[in-house]
């Protein structure tokens, strides 16, 4: 026993006709007859049907006659050149007029017939150009479906729009006082499952005049399918019968909408009576279909237009606000609320390496980590897309009703920089005609029992509620965020660019300071001592007068002082500049002398300074020494007020490195001070009153940087502790 799922099914290879139909097969070479449906016999006068086989129409010139004459037949190669196409003609067959349709598929050229029907009920009075004067979607299939009842007039004609996943909605119907009306109900994508499609976009018109009629089987010599896609009298399968069947129609007719060559939908007609549309009416009812279409597509494409010459204004806005800032993230966080609205979301996260910030509705921020933790390792595009995160991704990640949407895009993966759109839940329900969840039949094919989706028995409205959705992100909210991407990259691209002339700028300015740092220790150091010895002549000389003494004395201090910066600047730019060789350094004796000389530098015998594990460093030796006297000293010159003073020094290897720390019991450092504690010239307001210029912390962070690790502090009221990260050898 077979399983048959619904897109699996051949329906365009049924091996029937519908009765009102006709069918002759040649072969598309010698134009002899391959096949023909059987009631062929009921057209023209032929005792055996078995004859025609392997036969020409001329062998039987006078029961085919008509047809031979026709200007299809007598110019059949010049008509049947390309493929799929099909012409028509009329011809008269005792006495009544016929269709006659011809066109190649394959192999074989395939001529079909069926009676001219009459239809004095046909009033067309609407101009063709009548639908471009509308813009108003709705109202264009409404006046689509005023056309079409003119010509076919079922009992219920509906506009049927498909969705992105294969579902369809009905969203224009015109209907007789007797039928329930289908408007806004909603239909499974097995309804019309891949297949079926896929064939509504080749034949645009598809008609089934009696569903409860018998079919009529074609016969060949040869075991082959016959490919029925573009015969008119195509017989339906026997689930879409059923199906016609159990929604209380007999007869149907639909139109393909072709908008920018994909089937966007179907005009669907029911009728509870069995009726046939004539060729021609169905010709013309596909003609104003297609006009229809044709103007829905231009209005639409007229708003487009119009969308994306807004949306390149307010991008051209952003670009503007971006290029006033020389960072990317100080501009994506000044126009955070343009950037969330751009998409209409709720709310917009913006992440950078450690720093996350958000405007509007966001989940918390444990939530949002755990996000861009999925997102870095489950996705690879630049951009997701899901109104249905909550409902797929909820219970792994801990969502709530606020990312039940989402959009990422991702600036640059290897520094976790992204923009994260989010839309709350929304409260969705589906109207479906009939309950959607599929039945399992069983059908009798050819003498095999088959399992198969059985098309369902009831229409009535069936409520499905959705959880976890947000409002679909249509392309506009897509082309949104792509021209949030835009600005980016464009903004960055010319951020780069003044940056790297700013930096040229500066290399150049700094390798003048250099040059300048070493001119300024050699060429004032004379001068300065000199005036020192000067000063300190004066001083034993002059009159000892306390308030001589005092200036003088205030002299020598300042030139000092002068003479220290002078050393500090020239130690910095040494600090960038001086070649390093990296060795494998013992630290215990550079911090005993460098301990045992800072108690004396700052008068301060009675310091206790504590010097416990001394694991060797990775460091180039000058360099080290350099370090630690600078934050020793601090150490020793800041706690030095303390009733009890302390300094204790200690090493261990952490994580794969070895780690220094120093920590005192002094004035410690206020917290607000901490993002300029390295700068060059930096004092705290606490610290005034202690001798230095602010140098000594920009030389152990520039040598830190040098030597491939890394300075840190704690510290509070109790003291500060410095934290030294060396590479291990």
């Amino acid at each position: 026993m077979n399983f048959i799922e619904c897109h699996e099914e051949p329906i365009h290879i049924p091996g029937y006709l519908q009765s009102f139909g006709y069918l002759i097969g040649i072969d598309a070479e010698s134009h002899s007859i391959t096949f023909f449906s059987r009631n062929i016999t009921d057209l023209f006068r032929i005792g055996n049907a078995e004859q025609l086989f392997d036969r020409q129409l001329a062998d039987f010139s006078e029961i085919f006659r008509p047809v031979m004459d026709s200007d299809l037949y007598v110019s059949l190669s010049s008509f049947t050149k390309r493929e799929n196409e099909t012409h028509f003609d009329k011809v008269f067959l005792d006495g009544k007029e016929y269709h006659f349709s011809v066109f190649r598929c394959g192999k074989h050229i395939f001529l079909e017939f069926e009676a001219v029907q009459e239809n004095p009920n046909k009033r067309i009075s609407n101009k063709y150009d009548n639908f471009y004067v509308i813009d108003n979607e709705h109202d264009l299939w409404e006046q689509l479906l005023s056309t079409l009842s003119k010509i076919v007039n079922y009992d219920r004609m509906m506009v049927y729009k498909f969705m992105m996943d294969g579902s369809g909605k009905v969203i224009a119907e015109r209907r007789s006082d007797h039928m329930d009306s289908y408007l806004g109900l909603h239909y499974p994508e097995s309804d019309i499952p891949r297949q079926a499609r896929e064939l509504y976009l080749k034949k645009r018109k598809r008609i089934f005049s009696n569903v409860y009629a018998e079919t009529v089987p074609l016969i060949s010599r040869k075991k082959e399918d016959i490919d029925l896609t573009f015969v008119a009298s195509r017989g339906m399968s026997p689930v879409h019968g059923q199906y016609i069947k159990n929604s209380g129609a007999s007869s149907s007719f639909s139109i393909s909408i072709i908008i920018d060559d994909h089937l966007w939908g179907l005009v669907t007609c029911q009728n509870s009576e069995p009726k046939h549309i004539d060729l021609e009416d169905r010709v013309q009812a596909g003609i104003f279909t297609a006009l229809a279409s044709n103007a829905y597509s231009s209005f639409k494409s007229k708003k487009e237009l119009n969308y994306r010459l807004e949306l390149n204004e307010k991008a051209a806005q952003l670009k503007a606000e971006f290029l006033k800032h020389n960072h990317l993230f100080d501009s994506l966080v000044e126009n955070k609320g343009k950037i969330k609205n751009l998409p209409a979301a709720d709310g917009l996260v913006i992440i950078s390496e450690s720093e996350t910030v958000s405007t509007g509705t966001v989940p918390n921020r444990e939530t949002i980590d755990r996000i861009t933790h999925w997102a870095l390792e489950n996705t690879e595009e630049s951009m997701y897309v899901s109104r249905s995160f909550l409902k797929d991704y909820g219970q792994e990640l801990g969502l709530d009703e606020t990312a039940a949407g989402i959009i990422i895009y991702f600036i640059e993966r290897s520094k976790k920089e992204m923009l994260i759109w989010f839309r709350r839940e929304f409260d969705e329900h589906i109207d479906w005609a009939g309950n959607p969840e599929k039945k399992i039949g069983v059908l009798l094919q050819n003498g095999e029992e088959k399992h198969i989706v059985s098309p369902r028995t009831s229409f009535q409205i069936f409520t499905e509620n959705i959880k976890g959705n947000s409002k679909r992100w249509n392309s506009r909210d897509v082309s949104s965020v792509q021209a949030v991407r835009d600005v980016i990259l464009e903004t960055s691209h010319k951020q780069y660019n003044a940056i790297k002339s700013l930096n040229n700028e500066l290399r150049k300015v700094n390798e003048e300071l250099d040059s300048f740092s070493y001119t300024i220790s050699h060429d004032l150091g004379t001068p300065l001592t000199v005036m020192k010895l000067n000063a300190q002549m004066l001083l034993s000389n002059f009159e000892k007068t306390e308030k001589n003494k005092s200036k003088l004395s205030s002299i020598v201090e300042e030139i000092d002082n002068m003479a220290e910066m002078m050393h500090d600047v020239l130690q910095l730019s040494r600090a960038k500049h001086s070649e390093i060789e990296l060795e494998r350094l013992q630290t215990s004796r550079t911090l005993l002398k460098i301990s045992e000389n800072a108690k004396i530098t700052f008068e301060s015998p009675d310091t206790e300074i504590m010097i416990k594990e001394c694991p060797d460093v990775l460091a180039d030796k000058t360099m080290l020494h350099q370090v630690f006297l600078n934050i020793i000293n601090n150490a020793v010159k800041y706690s030095s007020h303390q009733d009890k003073p302390q300094v204790e020094i200690w090493g261990e290897e952490a994580d794969g490195n070895i780690v220094y720390r120093i920590s005192d019991n002094g004035i410690g450092i206020p917290q607000d001070e901490k993002h300029k504690m390295f700068k060059i010239f930096n004092r705290m307001d606490n610290a005034k009153k202690f001798k230095g210029n602010g140098v000594g912390l920009s030389i152990v962070h520039r040598i830190m940087q040098r030597l491939g690790g890394n300075v840190d502090y704690e510290s509070n009221k109790e003291g500060t502790c410095f934290i030294l990260t060396f590479k291990k050898p």
